[in-house]
């Protein structure tokens, strides 16, 4: 089940399985992060060294690597590009070549779908909007699973919903989440709290499969550190398996890399757009 609640120009979606939420989005339709977006682009400057092209899009300059499309464009190129990546951690936006002509001028030539539509081009659900306007605007992308709704954002979404504004988040058996967001990683701290009466293998396989979807939940992504509970480096290896599994849940495909040698698991989870802190901040 989807449902959408919109106030004002700002719209939150909600996926749930049961009365599990599994994702959660904030699209702001006065300010959209770009993803999908398509514009025509100049090349501003050819960088060798970092194997693209920095693309003036109409105010904006975005990235524009050789392997999404770049190579062999000249300074001063005309070229259709697409935002791969929304701007995010004070960097602009990552582009693909378009397979279309571009125009004569830098600028937007149309927005992308936002999160709610491509959602639902992944899931089937049914899908509850709170708001007869956007019913009413969505009806022929989405007809026969769209359905009105006022309370489509009930007070135990609601609250769960605001829960995902903090910098923490309860775990299994006691423990907890501590997030921080840093601009060369997110590093998510566990305190065992009272989850310390059971052993520490016990309680890190339990907090597992949460935390993975916090992680889903808040948009975390590029490279992520866990410093699981208490583990001795030999029983570490017994957790990769389990969170890989967990992992693999995630419609953008992490990948478990190991344990560093300071006993952080890492995580690559695949940078699209910005993470709700960002979006909330």
């Amino acid at each position: 089940m989807i449902r959408v609640s919109r106030r004002g120009d700002v719209v939150r979606v909600a996926r749930l399985a049961g009365d599990v939420l599994e994702e959660f989005w904030i699209w702001d339709l006065a300010a959209p992060d770009g993803v999908g977006d398509v514009y025509t682009g100049r090349v501003e400057a050819v960088l060798p060294a970092m194997a693209g092209r920095f693309v003036e899009l109409g105010g904006v300059s975005g990235f524009l690597p050789d392997s999404a499309g770049g190579k062999g464009l000249a300074a001063g190129a005309y070229v259709a590009v697409r935002v791969t990546r929304g701007a995010q951690g004070g960097k602009g936006p990552r582009l693909a070549a378009a397979d279309e002509p571009p125009g004569d001028r830098p600028g937007l030539t149309r927005r992308g779908e936002g999160p709610l539509l491509e959602l639902a081009a992944r899931v089937a659900d049914e899908i509850l909007v709170d708001d007869y306007a956007l019913c009413a605007e969505l009806q022929p992308r989405l007809e026969g699973r769209l359905r009105h709704d006022a309370g489509a954002f009930d007070a135990v979404l609601e609250d769960e919903v605001a829960g995902l504004a903090e910098p923490c988040a309860p775990l299994p058996l006691g423990a907890v989440m501590h997030i921080t967001p840093a601009p060369a990683a997110v590093l998510i701290d566990i305190d065992a709290g009272a989850g310390s009466g059971v052993s520490q293998l016990a309680l890190n396989l339990a907090i597992i499969p949460e935390i993975c979807r916090q992680i889903v939940l808040r948009n975390l992504s590029g490279g992520i550190l866990v410093d699981f509970a208490g583990m001795k480096p030999a029983a570490r290896a017994k957790l990769a398996a389990p969170l890989g599994t967990a992992l693999a849940r995630d419609f953008l495909r992490p990948s478990f890399l190991g344990f560093s040698h300071l006993g952080f698991a890492e995580i690559a989870r695949r940078r699209v757009r910005p993470g709700l802190h960002e979006v909330l901040r």
